[in-house]
């Protein structure tokens, strides 16, 4: 069974740092690409970021890039995604994905991954 616990999520002030984790297990890692999304209240889901299945290859969604960082430990099946310079746009439950294939480049047909774990709450206030 593919399971996909993310954490690390909380409450931050304007300009703060937090780093997601997203521990996976029941399927080969290392194998696959992996996507973050996020969804604020009242919005859509949105794909922050995604990352090939070596790391070497990694995206971002104009709204985060030069601000948040995608990573990945297949040594010990964790993907990482860390926020810095959050803003209060940032705010948003944030969840990990797992693609069909080894590509950073999949995405969802309308955002919905098969296999999504439950989110972690980002929240970014004064």
């Amino acid at each position: 069974e593919v399971l996909l616990v993310e954490s690390g999520g909380g409450l931050v002030q304007p300009g703060g740092s937090l780093r997601l984790s997203c521990a996976a297990s029941g399927f080969s890692f290392s194998a696959y690409g992996m996507t973050w999304l996020r969804q604020a209240p009242g919005k859509g889901l949105e794909w922050v970021s995604r990352i090939s299945s070596s790391g070497i290859i990694t995206l971002y969604a104009n709204s985060v890039k030069g601000r948040f960082t995608i990573s990945r430990d297949n040594a010990k099946n964790t993907l990482y995604l860390m926020l810095n310079s959050l803003k209060t746009e940032d705010t948003a439950m944030y969840y990990c994905a797992k693609h069909p294939d080894s590509s950073a480049r999949y995405e969802a047909p309308g955002g919905e991954y098969r296999y999504r774990g439950q989110g972690t709450q980002v929240t970014v206030s004064s």
